[in-house]
Formats: structure tokens, sequence, C-alpha cells
């Protein structure tokens, strides 16, 4: 044992207080005055203190083992067309149902806030919020078309975005990592044998993600010869998909079942025999399809994880510099990516 550590004993004999007001203020719990918190932790940094995570292992343990159950309450507040359509779309029912399924384990419960609800106006939800006792707000599901400022009183809460929009304020973001499934599906394609890739994605959705898709299609592109390479299809557009199909002629195409198969199926092509296919939205389980699963659950539950450590430092407000967080794909092989035959 290192008999020289700093203790908070140590910390409170040099400030003269108590060693559970020093140990709060370390916390920044709001029951100590904000000039005596900044004046405790700045003599724990001149004084080099540095928490025993044992210790703090086992006071957290006897804590949670002799506190009464009591259930912390989350609002995942969200801003779309109607006040669950968001379940409908990709992704985002996942990203709720992982929040919802990780915050009962912890012993949190998520309330819906619709922003849309009539006569709901930012200041007027912050009042809800803080009277009804919930400092931990989960911002999700907002439509890219309305990109405006959520204006709540952030002073009050600790806070965590899933997705990029809205673009302020400046939370902790978690989400998928786009830019890393693109790549890895490129990848997985080129190491195939393919070398006329195409890729085929809502544009929306490319401008949803702050045009990540489009990025790392196109970074991944610059291993394969300028004659091989294919612009992406993104629509809506005026060319369709099939005349996009006939003037590019690609061996391999990545994108999403429901945009790709309708159109192969009416121009009589047959996956794998004509053409290869990866999906990046991947969620077959038969072995047939080869993609990326998403894990958009696993970003959801990430959120509560990150909000939750907030919540216990009592971290509230804007940061000034946020951070975001990045849950990557997870490979799945399957038929519809065979190795490329060579004759000859």
């Amino acid at each position: 044992m290192n008999s020289n550590r700093v203790t908070l004993a140590d910390i409170a004999r040099r400030a003269g207080v108590h060693p559970t007001t020093v140990s709060l203020a370390l916390r920044n719990n709001p029951r100590i005055p904000e000039a005596t918190r900044n004046r405790l932790k700045q003599l724990a940094q001149e004084m080099r203190y540095v928490p025993d995570p044992g210790a703090k292992a086992l006071a957290s343990y006897r804590r949670d083992a002799n506190a009464p159950r009591v259930v912390t309450p989350v609002a995942y507040v969200t801003n779309w067309n109607t006040r669950y359509g968001w379940r409908e779309v990709t992704a985002h029912g996942d990203f709720y149902e992982g929040a919802r399924k990780r915050a009962e384990e912890i012993g949190m419960v998520v309330e819906h806030f619709w922003m849309r609800e009539p006569g709901l106006t930012h200041g007027r939800l912050s009042q809800i919020l803080d009277s009804r006792g919930i400092r931990g707000v989960v911002v999700a599901s907002h439509v890219r078309e309305i990109d405006e400022e959520l204006k709540l009183d952030w002073s009050r809460f600790s806070a965590v975005k899933i997705d990029y929009f809205p673009h302020r304020p400046e939370l902790p973001i978690v989400t998928n990592d786009q830019l890393h499934i693109i790549r890895l599906a490129m990848r997985k394609v080129l190491s195939a044998g393919y070398t006329r890739i195409g890729f085929v994605m809502d544009q929306g959705y490319d401008i949803t993600v702050d045009h990540l898709w489009s990025a790392g299609f196109v970074w991944e592109q610059q291993s394969i010869a300028p004659s091989e390479r294919i612009p992406p299809y993104m629509f809506p557009r005026r060319e369709s998909l099939a005349e996009w199909i006939r003037r590019y002629r690609p061996e391999a195409i990545i994108g999403k079942a429901e945009w790709v198969f309708p159109t192969l199926e009416e121009m009589g092509i047959e996956v794998p025999r004509d053409m290869a296919y990866v999906d990046i939205f991947n969620e077959d389980e038969t072995g047939k399809i080869a993609g990326v699963r998403q894990n958009h659950e696993v970003v959801g539950a990430t959120a509560i994880n990150i909000l939750s450590g907030l919540l216990q430092h009592n971290t509230v407000g804007i940061p000034e510099i946020p951070t975001t967080t990045l849950i990557e794909g997870t490979w799945i092989d399957g038929e519809s990516l065979p190795k490329k035959t060579v004759w000859g």
C-alpha cells in the first residue's frame, strides 16, 4: 500500500471541512455551494489527489446493497412527424429498445416525450422535466428537415444524443460508425475479387449521418483503378436504378435490400448468379445475405450507460468539448457474396 497516497481526510484537514464535504464536492454534488466545490476541487488538484478505485468500488457496492431500490426516470425526447413514427424507421425503434432495456437493467425507466405535442414548447418541457424530478435526457429521433436547436434549460440536465440531429446543442453523441461500416463492406467485396462495385444509398440517409456513407465509399474506391470506379447511386434522382445498372454494369452492389432487390427482380438479375450483393443494414440470419449488422440496440444501451455516468457525477449542461462514441458494425458472411470466379 502506498502510505503517501493523499486521502479525502488529508484534503479536509487542509481545507478545514469535514471529509464528507470533500467527497460530495469532488462528485459535483449540488448540495455543496459552487464556490466551495471549486475551492475543494482546486485544492485536491494541488495536493495531487487520485481516487482509490478499490475503495470507490467498495463504497459503491455497499451503497447499492443497502440502499432501497429507487427507479430513476430518464426522458427520451423525439421530434418526428408523428408521435411514434420513428418506431417504423430503420434503426430508430432499435435505438429505443436498446435504451429501454439497458435502463431497466440499471434501475432507470425511460419516458418518451414528443416535441410536437400540442402546446409543448422547449421551455415548457424543461419545466415538466424539472417538476417531475427528471435529470437525465436522451435526445433521439429528430427529423433532419427541422434541424433546429433544442433549447431546454440544459443547466438543469445531464444529456446525451443519439445520432447527429439536431446538430445543436452539441451534446455527447452516440451513433453507428457508418464510415467504418461502409469501409468494412467495401473491403469485404474487394477481398472477394470484385472491382466494379456499386453503392445504392438514400440521399436523406447520407445527409442524416453527415455524408459519412458516401465519404467512406469514395475513400475505399481509391484502391480501385479509375476506370473501374462507379459513382454511387443516391436516390431520389432522375435516372432510375435500372438505368444506372445498365450504364455502369456493376459486378456487386452494396445497399439495402428494399432499395435494390425490387429493381433486380424486374431486370431478371439473380443474386448471386448474376451479381453479388452486400447489405449494410443486414438482419438476415439464414446465411443467404452477406453484410453488416449495425448493432442499433447497442447504440441505445451505450447512450444510457453514458447518461448514467453523467448523472452519477452530477455533470449537467452543454460540455465545453463534446464527445462522440461510435458503435462499429459486425460483419456477417453470406451466400450473396461468393468469391469471384476468374476464367481464362
